[in-house]
């Protein structure tokens, strides 16, 4: 028991350090990437209810390439092509190297898949909205975009909020698919000490508590919005 403890405790003999750091990334990643998924997931919700024919088409298209793909062919699409058209774009031009990191190529494969997700959920929340409720807006007098902040959004994130955090939980589980393109995030981590180590037990089970009090820790957050989200009804 001692042995195992010293393997997973910080310092020079141990892998805590490591396990730390690929915890702290696995949650950069997943903060990185959640404001991209809802702002471009509410952005294709609005174009899906546009009278633009084309616009909505091209919501639907996106929403259905990614909705359908694995997110780990997503992911190898994002890393390995955009790395390749860059690649020979500055072969090309003459340009000094670009390319995409591991960290930024997880963060956009993410939010292409968490924001087709997203745009379902955010325009069911709309439709779950009466009508009534932006023509008695616009009755008094009220601009379409204060009527959007005001009536809308404040309705739009109570009723969407149970279905973003079911996709925020997947979100977070998702981060380890990025460990596979050299991202040191808790599966990398966890995987790199297993093998060193000969102990696979020990630290994909460590692996498991970490992702688990993540898991909590969100929850316990995603109930504090709740709450505030709906502070209104409460007090009535």
């Amino acid at each position: 028991m001692d042995q195992y403890w010293t393997l997973i405790g910080f310092g020079p003999t141990g892998w805590g350090d490591d396990i730390a750091w690929g915890v702290l990334v696995t949650v950069s990643l997943a903060l990185a990437t959640l404001p991209i998924g809802l702002v471009f997931g509410f952005l294709l919700s609005l174009a899906k209810q546009s009278d633009d024919r084309y616009l909505t088409l091209s919501a639907d298209i996106y929403t259905t390439i990614f909705r359908g793909l694995p997110e780990l062919l997503t992911l190898f699409v994002v890393y390995f092509g955009a790395n390749g058209l860059l690649r020979s774009f500055t072969q090309a031009t003459g340009l000094p190297d670009l390319a995409l990191s591991s960290f930024v190529s997880g963060m956009i494969a993410l939010g292409f898949v968490f924001s087709a997700f997203a745009s379902e959920v955010f325009l069911s929340a709309f439709r779950a909205i009466p009508p009534g409720q932006r023509e008695g807006a616009a009755a008094l007098g009220l601009r379409p975009s204060r009527i959007m902040l005001l009536v809308i959004v404040p309705q739009l994130i109570r009723i969407a909020l149970p279905g973003l955090a079911n996709l925020w939980m997947n979100l977070l589980k998702d981060t380890a698919l990025v460990s596979v393109i050299g991202l040191a995030d808790i599966m990398r981590q966890a995987g790199i000490a297993a093998r060193v180590t000969r102990e696979p037990f020990l630290f994909f089970g460590v692996a498991i508590v970490l992702y688990l009090v993540l898991t909590m820790a969100s929850s316990v957050a995603i109930g504090g919005i709740d709450r505030w989200a709906k502070r209104g009804d409460m007090a009535k």
